[in-house]
């Protein structure tokens, strides 16, 4: 949900513009996208904070 949400309001080339991970850059998907970040605590830990700012500028 997270990620969906994120890429709802960046969309891909956003994210990936502010996240330097290659699944958001080339043929991005949410399930190669959710497959890395499993595995990736550094790039999830970027993904969450990244998803708590939006929210904090959306209030």
């Amino acid at each position: 949900m997270m990620l969906e949400r994120l890429v709802a309001h960046y969309e891909w080339s956003g994210l990936g513009a502010r996240i330097d991970i290659r699944c958001f850059q080339n043929e991005p998907s949410i399930n190669s996208s959710l497959k890395f970040l499993r595995r990736t605590p550094w790039a999830r830990a970027k993904v969450e904070a990244l998803y708590l700012d939006m929210i904090r500028s959306r209030s």
